[in-house]
């Protein structure tokens, strides 16, 4: 192994390391304010949370007149999306009668949700958090957190 190979190692090392800690606070709320801004463009009041790489919620918020029962599902979207590496959205089509995973949303003490709204988040491949939107209809809230997901790096960049 040569003195670039080891050199390489290291940064792809550091890089992952510098990923895994990306999410905090200050991205959660700029990530937050993007999406509640589409939300509000498209008409839905939703709860939109956002949780780091351990499931651990860092900010959620409630859009002016959302449901009082969507603040568990954004939260527990950013659980599920967590816990198995995919949208909410995936796992719903796997849960489905007849699917691979169908009654996955019967274990983890209720937390899993399977319906569309909750995106893993990734920074150069490096898994670092969740964001998870309920409020809407499956399809907008799906809408909203792909947008959110989407925003990451733009969101980053402008930090």
């Amino acid at each position: 192994m040569g003195e670039k190979d080891i050199e390489q190692i290291v940064h792809e090392v550091m890089s992952r390391i510098k990923a895994s800690t990306a999410m905090n606070l200050q991205l959660a709320l700029a990530l937050m304010e993007r999406v509640e801004a589409e939300a509000a463009r498209i008409g839905v009041k939703a709860v939109v949370a956002v949780s780091d790489a351990a499931g651990r919620p860092i900010a959620v918020h409630c859009m002016d007149g959302s449901y009082i029962g969507s603040y568990d599902v954004a939260v527990n979207k950013t659980y599920t999306s967590i816990a198995f590496q995919m949208s909410t959205a995936t796992l719903a089509e796997l849960a489905a009668p007849g699917g691979s995973l169908y009654g996955i949303q019967n274990t983890n003490e209720g937390k899993i949700v399977i319906f569309g709204g909750g995106e893993p988040l990734y920074l150069n491949d490096v898994l670092i958090g969740a964001i998870g939107v309920s409020g809407g209809t499956a399809e907008q809230d799906t809408y909203l957190g792909a947008y959110g997901k989407n925003l990451l790096k733009e969101v980053i960049a402008c930090k």
